[in-house]
C-alpha cells in the first residue's frame, strides 16, 4: 500500500492507495475526509475525463485527414443568443493586471504583495508536479489564505510576511491529460485535475467566502465546450457537497488550445453560473497551432520569434476572445509578458520594459481588460498601460461590434523564416528547461525570460516539426538530423558556459538530453513533454 517513514500513516478510503511517503505536515492536508472527497470527485468524473481524452485523439485524426477546425452548426443558437453569465463578485470586477507563478512559499508571499490585482498560483505549467511540490504547495496556498504563511531566507535570514493588503487569489490545476502517479483508486491513478482542485477546494472554500472572497480557479487547455461542461458539473457537485450557495466557485477558462478558439461562446455557456471569462493563454496557443496542424502541408511555422501577437492568426484569435466576452458580459484577459527584470543592464532592461508597454498598450487598446506579468518588476509598467487607457475597472462595455472573425483568419499560418539561430534557440531553451523542471524548478528564468511548459513545447514542437519535413532555413540548408546534432553539440557548450561546469555536471542534463532527443526524432509526435518527464520524478 503505502512506504511508511514514520509509525504514522494516511487513512485513504478502501481502494486508494498513496504511493507516497508519509510526513505530519502532509497529513494537514490528506486528512481522511479530504481523500474522501478526492475519491468521490474520482469515482463520479474521471470516467468521462478519460473518455474526453479520447475524443481528442479521435479529433486529431478527423484533422489529419482533411477535416479542419470551423464554429460548430450544433451550436450555432448558443452563438446567436442572448445571454450573459452570472454577475461577477465584487473581487472580480478589476483584474486589470494579474501575476502568475508556482506553488513556492516564497513565490507565493511576493506574488500576493505585488500589487498585481490577481495572482495565479499554478499546479501546471510553471509547477514541477512531484509529490513534495504539489503537497507543500497546498500546504502553503492554505496558510496564505489564512493569513499565516511566513518564510525566513535560509541564507540571508530575511523573512517574508504578508501585507495588509493582497492580490485576489486564483489557483490553476494542472490540465484534464495530466494524471498523478501518487494516488491510485482501484487501480487507477488520480487526475491531477481533479486533485489539484479538490485539496484545495476542501481545505480553503469556507475560508475564502468568510473573508470576502471565494474559490477561484483557472481552467487549462480545454479543447472544447464539453470539457468546460465536465469542469462545470464538478463545480456543481463540489459546491453541493460543502454546502456552499451554488455560483460561489468562479472559474476563467485559458484559451490556449486552437480548437477551444472556435467554440468561444460555447465555453463561456458552460460555465455559465461560474464563470469569470476567458484568458489569451498565447504560449500555449501557439504551441497548440503547431501541434494540432503538424501533419498537414502548408503548415509548417517560422521561428518562435516571429510569431508575434501581430500575426493575422494571433490577432484574429485574441479579438474573438474580447468580442465573445463582453457580449456575455464577462472579462477578457489579455497574454503573458514572460520578461525578467535585468538589473546588471540598464539599457537592456529599459528595451525589455519598453517591449512589455508596448504589447500592454496593445492589449488594453484592443479591449482586454487586463493582462499577465510573469515578475513583480513587471507590475507597474502593466498597470501603467492600463490605468492610462482604461480608466474604468474593466471595459466589458467596449463590445467590439466592428470585429468579425472567420475560421480562415483563426488557420492562417503566419509567413516569416526559419533560421539557424531559431533553431539554435529552441535546441539550447528546450533543453535547459526540461532540466530544470526536472530539478523541481517549472518556472525558469532563461536568458532574461520567464520560461515554463509552454514555451519549451514550443521549442521542441519546432524542430520536430522542422525535421519531420525537411525545412529549409533561410539560406536554403535543409534541416536533417546531421544538421540537428552538429549544432545541438554546439549549443551544449554554450550552457555549460552558462550554467557553469560544476552545475552543469551535477545537474539532470543527461535525462534532459534524452528526453529532447526522443521528443524531436520520433516518428510520433508526443502530446505533451510533461508526461515522459514526469516518469522521470519523484
Amino acid at each position: 500500500m503505502i512506504e511508511e517513514l514514520t509509525t504514522k500513516a494516511y487513512s485513504p478510503p478502501e481502494t486508494m492507495h498513496l504511493n507516497a511517503g508519509f510526513e505530519e505536515a502532509y497529513a494537514e492536508i490528506l486528512t481522511p475526509e479530504a481523500l474522501k472527497f478526492l475519491f468521490t470527485l474520482h469515482e463520479k468524473f474521471n470516467g468521462r475525463r478519460k473518455l474526453l481524452l479520447q475524443k481528442r485523439v479521435e479529433r486529431q485524426k478527423e484533422i489529419d485527414n482533411g477535416v479542419m477546425p470551423d464554429f460548430l452548426e450544433s451550436t450555432k443558437a448558443i452563438r446567436e443568443g442572448d445571454w450573459q453569465v452570472a454577475r461577477l463578485p465584487k473581487d472580480l470586477l478589476d483584474r486589470r493586471v494579474e501575476i502568475t507563478g508556482p506553488v513556492e512559499r516564497k513565490m507565493i508571499i511576493n506574488a500576493l504583495n505585488s500589487g498585481a490585482k490577481v495572482f495565479m498560483a499554478d499546479f501546471e505549467d510553471s509547477n514541477t508536479p512531484s509529490w513534495k511540490n504539489n503537497i507543500e504547495g497546498q500546504i502553503n496556498l492554505r496558510d496564505a489564505v489564512n493569513r499565516t504563511i511566513e518564510y525566513k531566507h535560509p541564507k540571508t535570514g530575511k523573512a517574508y510576511t504578508l501585507n495588509s493588503e493582497v492580490a485576489t487569489l486564483f489557483v490553476r490545476p494542472r490540465g484534464w491529460h495530466l494524471e498523478d502517479k501518487h494516488i491510485t483508486i482501484k487501480g487507477e491513478p488520480i487526475s491531477g485535475s481533479l486533485m489539484d482542485f479538490g485539496l484545495y477546494f476542501f481545505h480553503n472554500a469556507k475560508t475564502l467566502i468568510n473573508n470576502g472572497s471565494g474559490p477561484y480557479f483557472y481552467l487549462p487547455k480545454l479543447e472544447s465546450h464539453l470539457e468546460a461542461r465536465l469542469w462545470n458539473d464538478v463545480f456543481v457537485y463540489a459546491q453541493d457537497y460543502l454546502g456552499i450557495p451554488q455560483k460561489t466557485i468562479k472559474a476563467t477558462v485559458l484559451i490556449e488550445t486552437i480548437l477551444a478558439s472556435f467554440e468561444l461562446h460555447e465555453i463561456l455557456f458552460e460555465l455559465k453560473d461560474h464563470s469569470a471569462g476567458l484568458n489569451c493563454g498565447r504560449w500555449d496557443y501557439i504551441f497548440s497551432f503547431i501541434k494540432k496542424f503538424r501533419n498537414k502541408a502548408g503548415f509548417v511555422m517560422p521561428d518562435r520569434s516571429q510569431i508575434t501577437m501581430g500575426v493575422p492568426f494571433m490577432k484574429a484569435y485574441t479579438l474573438a476572445v474580447i468580442k465573445a466576452c463582453h457580449k456575455r458580459c464577462v472579462h477578457a484577459m489579455g497574454g503573458m509578458a514572460a520578461q525578467v527584470p535585468i538589473k546588471e543592464d540598464p539599457e537592456a532592461n529599459e528595451a525589455a520594459l519598453d517591449k512589455v508597454r508596448a504589447d500592454k498598450v496593445n492589449e488594453v487598446r484592443n479591449g482586454h481588460d487586463g493582462t499577465w506579468v510573469a515578475h513583480p518588476g513587471l507590475v507597474k509598467v502593466a498597470e501603467n498601460a492600463f490605468n492610462e487607457y482604461m480608466p474604468t475597472l474593466n471595459q466589458i462595455h467596449v463590445k467590439r461590434s466592428d470585429v468579425m472573425i472567420t475560421a480562415e483568419q483563426l488557420l492562417e499560418v503566419p509567413k516569416g523564416t526559419i533560421t539557424e539561430n531559431g533553431l539554435r534557440t529552441n535546441i539550447n531553451v528546450g533543453i535547459l528547461y526540461i532540466e530544470s523542471w526536472l530539478r523541481g524548478n517549472g518556472a525558469a528564468a532563461i536568458y532574461h525570460l520567464m520560461e515554463d511548459a509552454a514555451t519549451a513545447e514550443i521549442s521542441r514542437t519546432q524542430v520536430w516539426q522542422w525535421l519531420k519535413n525537411g525545412a529549409t532555413l533561410d539560406d536554403g540548408r535543409v534541416i536533417t538530423e546531421d544538421m540537428y546534432e552538429q549544432l545541438k553539440a554546439e549549443e551544449l557548450e554554450k550552457i555549460k558556459a552558462y550554467v557553469g561546469e560544476e552545475n552543469y555536471k551535477n545537474g539532470r542534463f543527461d535525462q534532459a538530453i534524452s528526453i529532447f532527443d526522443k521528443l524531436v526524432k520520433s516518428d510520433d509526435f508526443k502530446e505533451f513533454l510533461t508526461i515522459p518527464a514526469y516518469q522521470l520524478i519523484d
